[in-house]
Protein backbone atom coordinates (compact mmCIF):
# COMPACT_ATOMS: atom_id res chain seq x y z
CA UNK A 1 0.00 0.00 0.00
CA UNK A 2 1.38 3.41 -0.90
CA UNK A 3 1.64 6.29 1.56
CA UNK A 4 -1.37 8.04 -0.01
CA UNK A 5 -3.46 4.84 0.23
CA UNK A 6 -2.58 4.55 3.91
CA UNK A 7 -3.52 8.18 4.48
CA UNK A 8 -6.85 7.96 2.70
CA UNK A 9 -7.79 4.88 4.73
CA UNK A 10 -7.40 7.00 7.90
CA UNK A 11 -9.89 9.62 6.66
CA UNK A 12 -13.62 8.92 6.80
CA UNK A 13 -15.37 8.64 3.45
CA UNK A 14 -17.23 11.94 2.94
CA UNK A 15 -20.05 10.07 1.17
CA UNK A 16 -20.81 8.14 4.36
CA UNK A 17 -20.95 11.37 6.37
CA UNK A 18 -23.05 12.96 3.60
CA UNK A 19 -25.57 10.10 3.80
CA UNK A 20 -26.18 10.82 7.47
CA UNK A 21 -26.24 14.58 6.82
CA UNK A 22 -28.87 14.32 4.08
CA UNK A 23 -31.07 12.22 6.41
CA UNK A 24 -30.61 14.81 9.17
CA UNK A 25 -31.43 17.70 6.82
CA UNK A 26 -34.62 15.89 5.79
CA UNK A 27 -35.59 15.13 9.38
CA UNK A 28 -35.03 18.72 10.50
CA UNK A 29 -36.60 20.16 7.33
CA UNK A 30 -33.53 22.23 6.48
CA UNK A 31 -32.09 23.15 3.09
CA UNK A 32 -28.34 23.57 2.72
CA UNK A 33 -26.17 25.87 0.60
CA UNK A 34 -22.36 25.72 0.57
CA UNK A 35 -19.47 28.04 -0.24
CA UNK A 36 -16.38 25.90 -0.82
CA UNK A 37 -12.82 26.99 -1.43
CA UNK A 38 -10.15 24.42 -0.57
CA UNK A 39 -12.52 21.47 -1.01
CA UNK A 40 -13.25 22.59 -4.58
CA UNK A 41 -16.80 21.23 -4.61
CA UNK A 42 -15.99 17.89 -2.97
CA UNK A 43 -18.65 18.43 -0.30
CA UNK A 44 -21.25 19.18 -2.97
CA UNK A 45 -20.20 16.07 -4.88
CA UNK A 46 -20.50 13.91 -1.75
CA UNK A 47 -23.96 15.28 -0.94
CA UNK A 48 -25.08 15.09 -4.56
CA UNK A 49 -24.17 11.40 -4.69
CA UNK A 50 -26.91 10.62 -2.14
CA UNK A 51 -30.34 9.72 -3.54
CA UNK A 52 -32.91 12.32 -2.55
CA UNK A 53 -30.34 15.04 -1.83
CA UNK A 54 -32.16 17.41 -4.16
CA UNK A 55 -34.89 17.72 -1.52
CA UNK A 56 -32.48 19.37 0.92
CA UNK A 57 -29.45 20.59 -1.05
CA UNK A 58 -29.55 23.96 -2.84
CA UNK A 59 -26.02 23.84 -4.29
CA UNK A 60 -22.48 25.06 -3.78
CA UNK A 61 -20.52 28.13 -4.81
CA UNK A 62 -16.97 26.94 -5.44
CA UNK A 63 -15.06 30.16 -4.87
CA UNK A 64 -11.47 29.02 -5.13
CA UNK A 65 -9.93 32.33 -6.21
CA UNK A 66 -10.13 35.65 -4.37
CA UNK A 67 -11.71 37.37 -7.37
CA UNK A 68 -14.46 34.76 -7.41
CA UNK A 69 -15.09 35.26 -3.70
CA UNK A 70 -15.48 38.97 -4.47
CA UNK A 71 -17.70 38.57 -7.54
CA UNK A 72 -19.96 35.77 -6.33
CA UNK A 73 -20.10 36.39 -2.59
CA UNK A 74 -19.36 40.10 -2.24
CA UNK A 75 -16.26 39.57 -0.12
CA UNK A 76 -14.38 42.85 -0.23
CA UNK A 77 -10.79 43.31 -1.37
CA UNK A 78 -10.14 45.17 1.88
CA UNK A 79 -11.33 42.20 3.96
CA UNK A 80 -9.24 39.80 1.90
CA UNK A 81 -6.18 42.00 2.36
CA UNK A 82 -6.79 42.42 6.10
CA UNK A 83 -7.60 38.77 6.93
CA UNK A 84 -6.35 36.73 3.90
CA UNK A 85 -8.58 34.42 1.90
CA UNK A 86 -7.67 31.51 4.18
CA UNK A 87 -8.94 32.88 7.49
CA UNK A 88 -11.83 32.40 9.87
CA UNK A 89 -13.14 35.92 9.18
CA UNK A 90 -13.40 35.29 5.43
CA UNK A 91 -14.91 31.83 5.96
CA UNK A 92 -17.57 33.35 8.23
CA UNK A 93 -18.31 36.03 5.63
CA UNK A 94 -18.59 33.37 2.92
CA UNK A 95 -21.19 31.40 4.90
CA UNK A 96 -23.20 34.50 5.76
CA UNK A 97 -23.11 35.81 2.20
CA UNK A 98 -24.05 32.58 0.45
CA UNK A 99 -27.01 32.17 2.83
CA UNK A 100 -28.15 35.75 2.15
CA UNK A 101 -27.94 35.07 -1.61
CA UNK A 102 -29.94 31.81 -1.43
CA UNK A 103 -33.47 32.51 -0.15
CA UNK A 104 -34.47 28.82 -0.32
CA UNK A 105 -31.68 27.73 2.06
CA UNK A 106 -32.06 27.61 5.83
CA UNK A 107 -28.43 26.75 6.62
CA UNK A 108 -25.12 27.57 4.96
CA UNK A 109 -21.60 26.33 5.46
CA UNK A 110 -18.24 27.50 4.14
CA UNK A 111 -14.67 26.27 4.16
CA UNK A 112 -11.26 27.75 3.32
CA UNK A 113 -7.74 26.71 4.17
CA UNK A 114 -4.26 25.69 3.13
CA UNK A 115 -3.95 22.16 1.80
CA UNK A 116 -0.36 22.51 0.60
CA UNK A 117 2.13 21.48 -0.53
CA UNK A 118 3.38 25.07 -0.86
CA UNK A 119 1.61 26.60 2.13
CA UNK A 120 3.64 28.54 4.69
CA UNK A 121 4.57 26.10 7.50
CA UNK A 122 2.57 27.97 10.15
CA UNK A 123 -0.71 27.48 8.21
CA UNK A 124 0.02 24.25 6.36
CA UNK A 125 -2.92 21.86 6.71
CA UNK A 126 -5.17 24.30 8.56
CA UNK A 127 -8.78 24.76 7.45
CA UNK A 128 -11.49 27.09 8.67
CA UNK A 129 -15.18 26.13 8.74
CA UNK A 130 -18.25 28.30 9.30
CA UNK A 131 -21.88 27.23 9.63
CA UNK A 132 -24.67 29.80 9.56
CA UNK A 133 -28.31 28.99 10.27
CA UNK A 134 -30.91 31.62 9.49
CA UNK A 135 -31.48 33.81 12.52
CA UNK A 136 -28.52 32.40 14.46
CA UNK A 137 -24.90 33.36 14.99
CA UNK A 138 -22.16 31.91 12.81
CA UNK A 139 -20.49 28.84 14.31
CA UNK A 140 -16.77 28.85 13.55
CA UNK A 141 -14.11 26.21 13.84
CA UNK A 142 -10.46 25.73 12.95
CA UNK A 143 -9.01 22.30 12.14
CA UNK A 144 -5.46 21.05 11.78
CA UNK A 145 -5.66 18.26 9.22
CA UNK A 146 -3.99 15.04 10.28
CA UNK A 147 -2.94 13.72 6.86
CA UNK A 148 -0.17 15.05 4.59
CA UNK A 149 -1.05 14.54 0.93
CA UNK A 150 -3.19 17.12 -0.82
CA UNK A 151 -5.83 14.62 -1.93
CA UNK A 152 -6.15 13.09 1.52
CA UNK A 153 -6.33 16.57 3.05
CA UNK A 154 -9.13 17.51 0.68
CA UNK A 155 -11.09 14.44 1.78
CA UNK A 156 -10.44 15.17 5.45
CA UNK A 157 -11.43 18.84 5.03
CA UNK A 158 -14.63 17.77 3.27
CA UNK A 159 -15.46 15.43 6.12
CA UNK A 160 -14.74 18.20 8.67
CA UNK A 161 -17.15 20.51 6.83
CA UNK A 162 -19.94 17.92 6.66
CA UNK A 163 -19.50 17.01 10.34
CA UNK A 164 -19.64 20.69 11.35
CA UNK A 165 -22.99 21.03 9.57
CA UNK A 166 -24.28 17.92 11.33
CA UNK A 167 -23.14 19.23 14.69
CA UNK A 168 -24.83 22.57 14.13
CA UNK A 169 -28.11 20.88 13.23
CA UNK A 170 -27.98 18.44 16.14
CA UNK A 171 -27.23 21.23 18.60
CA UNK A 172 -30.14 23.20 17.12
CA UNK A 173 -32.54 20.31 17.80
CA UNK A 174 -32.01 20.39 21.55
Amino acid sequence: MTSSNLESSVVDDPREVATALVALLKRTQNRLILAESCTCGAAAAAIGSIPGASQVFCGSAVTYRETTKQAWLGITAADLKQHTAESQAITNAMATSVLERTPDATIAAAITGHLGPDAPPEVDGIVFVAVQQRGKSVRSSRHQLSVRSRQARQLEATTQLLRAIQSSLVDGEI
